[in-house]
């Protein structure tokens, strides 16, 4: 779940205060794609190419399953590190006529912590113009969902987060794109 924020500061207090650990603090690179058979904006998936430093991983996201939580099957393939794999991958990715979409970048603070048996990661996220956003995950396999859901919803409420992002930073960017983008003058 990702929720929008001012500021990190008081968020930051409440994980250290209940022992989330922080990891290095990183930038990350998102190149996203669209599919030559369909649209992934209408189908509510996602194809990207995520630039962790020197790291490279070419992730896919099904649709969410659920109204409240971005709960959604994830495959996350580990690439080769350096620009040289990254542009490869691109080509890859072009070659079966996938388009680029947009890159959506990000300094992202993650902490970790555990509840109930499950392993959390709090992600402090600047996304630039886009905003301050904290996004709470759960990785879980498909029979612990349901419980793994529900410690979810009460670390959201453990950590007083209320202002409720369902669309991706890739959606705000184009939203916010397209809003700046003046309208074609009438002849």
């Amino acid at each position: 779940m990702k929720f929008r924020v001012a500021d990190f500061a008081e968020i930051t207090a409440k994980l250290v205060a209940a022992g989330a650990v922080p990891v290095p603090q990183r930038e990350d690179t998102d190149h996203y794609f669209n599919a030559p058979d369909r649209d992934f904006a209408q189908t509510d998936e996602a194809v990207r190419l995520r630039r962790i430093g020197g790291e490279n991983y070419l992730t896919y996201k099904g649709p969410k399953i659920d109204t409240l939580t971005k709960s959604r099957p994830e495959i996350e393939l580990r690439l080769a590190d350096g620009s040289h794999t990254a542009t490869d991958a691109v080509r890859f990715l072009s070659s079966l006529k996938y388009r680029p979409v947009a890159v959506v970048s990000k300094l992202r603070q993650v902490y970790t912590f555990e509840r109930e048996g499950f392993q959390l990661s709090a992600c402090l996220d600047d996304v630039g113009a886009v905003g301050r956003y904290v996004e709470l995950e759960i990785m879980a396999e498909e029979t612990r969902y349901e419980s793994a859901r529900e410690v979810l919803l009460r670390a959201v409420a453990e950590f007083g987060l209320t202002d409720h992002e369902r669309r991706s930073y890739l959606r705000l960017l184009l939203e916010q794109s397209a809003m700046r983008t003046p309208a074609p003058k009438r002849k």
